[in-house]
């Protein structure tokens, strides 16, 4: 939807974004689900309404509705892409700001989900609770990278942190998944705008 919304002429593009996603059908549905299917990812299980192994009976943004609950990604359909521009873009922009560079920005980013709310892939292998505390960590461990003195001791607080969520066999897929839409944004947004004033 990002992509189509950013090939479609004039406006902005989370105008564009609303219209394609008001947009999508029932092709989009089975298309969609046939990828989730291929995908297979964790944690995966089956649905009373809506179940991506079956044939799909509505659009998209109303399968997406009805799984914005239990999964943040689908949210993104039924809200307008909302975390990803209401907390994704501003936590990467305000990074850039202050003069943040590298990997940075986007460890900021990816931060400021995983602080912001219980990643949903989490919460699907492990339960909400685990999925809670993760969050509480990320919101500590956020704090203390924004106050470490060098990249050396960023890099060390990050790896520890890896190490541990490694060992647990946890992985924040979700907001992995929500950061890499934020950076497609700016990066849309960015080109967008470079090639309104250039053109």
């Amino acid at each position: 939807p990002l992509l189509r919304a950013a090939e479609m002429a004039g406006g902005d593009l989370r105008e564009n974004l609303g219209k394609v996603l008001d947009g999508l059908d029932l092709e989009d549905t089975a298309a969609v689900f046939e990828a989730i299917v291929l995908a297979s990812p964790g944690g995966l299980g089956s649905a009373q309404t809506h179940d991506v192994r079956e044939k799909p009976t509505a659009g998209l943004l109303e399968a997406m509705r009805e799984a914005s609950g239990r999964d943040r990604i689908a949210r993104q359909y039924a809200a307008g892409y909302d975390d990803v521009f209401g907390i994704g873009l501003p936590a990467l922009e305000e990074a850039l700001s202050r003069g943040e560079s590298g990997m940075w920005p986007t460890v900021f980013a990816y931060m400021a989900f995983l602080a912001g709310f219980p990643d949903s892939h989490v919460a699907r292998i492990h339960g909400r609770g685990i999925a809670g505390e993760v969050q509480q960590e990320a919101a500590a461990l956020r704090v203390s990278l924004e106050s470490a003195g060098d990249e050396t001791a960023r890099i060390a607080l990050l790896m520890g942190f890896d190490r541990s969520l490694k060992r647990r066999g946890i992985n924040p897929g979700t907001s992995a998944d929500l950061t890499v839409a934020t950076l497609l944004v700016h990066s849309l947004r960015f080109n967008l705008h470079k090639g309104s004033v250039d053109g």
